[in-house]
């Protein structure tokens, strides 16, 4: 499996809703990095927590963007939170099997990022996930 396949998948089961459908492209300890947090989050089950409570958080979430270089690929997305929009990247990095082993999300502006980072640290917590460094 190469980057491009990956991201492309990756992007489909977003586009779709099969969030679950994502999990086969993930390496078994994935980094994920979140916009919100210093440390980052690692491990696919974690990541997939992560993922399904996003995906609960945005509204209207969309790509509109596409971009790749070597082994990354940058998905770039507009969504809203609390009906303030929002522009970000997600940024991936593959491993030698063309799993994706690093994942970074970017948010804009400040005033979206923020309650963007109050309603995911709370659903976080209930989830029970946590970073590297708790």
């Amino acid at each position: 499996m190469s980057a491009v396949n990956s991201a492309t998948g990756f992007r489909a089961a977003v586009e779709s809703g099969d969030i679950e459908a994502a999990r086969e492209l993930f390496a078994e300890d994935i980094v994920f990095h979140s916009p919100a947090t210093f440390h980052p989050f690692v491990g696919r089950e974690t990541v997939m927590g992560l993922l399904r409570i996003v995906a609960e958080t945005f509204e209207g979430f969309r790509y509109t963007d596409e971009f790749e270089a070597d082994d990354a690929h940058a998905l770039i997305f507009r969504a809203a939170i609390g009906g303030r929009e929002i522009e970000g990247i997600d940024l991936m990095r593959c491993d030698d099997d063309g799993l994706i082993d690093d994942f970074t999300v970017m948010l804009r502006p400040l005033s979206g990022l923020v309650p963007f980072a109050q309603a995911m640290g709370e659903k976080v917590a209930q989830a029970g996930l946590q970073t590297t460094r708790a």
